[in-house]
């Protein structure tokens, strides 16, 4: 099997205050790009459409642009920017920092998947 997509032709987006991802979705793997603008904060532009009072995706990331703080439920927190390879389980809040967009590469599916989608409940 070979199958190959670009990222320029995505399969699908989604946009959410400040910011918007944009997917493709391989047999195996979906593979999504978030880009996320000042002042966004998942708590703030995305919580609202999950239902949820903290992100439950499991990400697995590479930072392109900007910087993101993260803040895990148990209160455990770091910041991640460009170059910069992580790994953050479900139950976290997240913002961008500084006046720079930032552009995260999401491996995990997850996000794909799921991120900033509507919840039925």
């Amino acid at each position: 099997m070979l199958e190959m997509k670009i990222l320029d032709k995505p399969d699908e987006r989604r946009d959410f205050p400040r910011g918007h991802l944009e997917a493709v979705h391989l047999t195996g793997l979906d593979f999504a790009v978030g880009t996320f603008e000042p002042g966004w904060r998942w708590s703030e532009s995305v919580a609202p459409l999950a239902g949820t009072s903290s992100c439950q995706v499991h990400h697995n990331g590479y930072v392109v642009q900007g910087r993101m703080h993260i803040r895990m439920d148990d209160g455990n927190e770091g910041e991640v920017g460009p170059g910069d390879v992580f790994v953050v389980s479900a139950g976290h809040d997240a913002w961008v920092v500084g006046d720079e967009q930032c552009v995260v590469y999401d491996f995990a599916g997850g996000m794909a998947k799921d991120y900033a989608k509507k919840s039925d409940g």
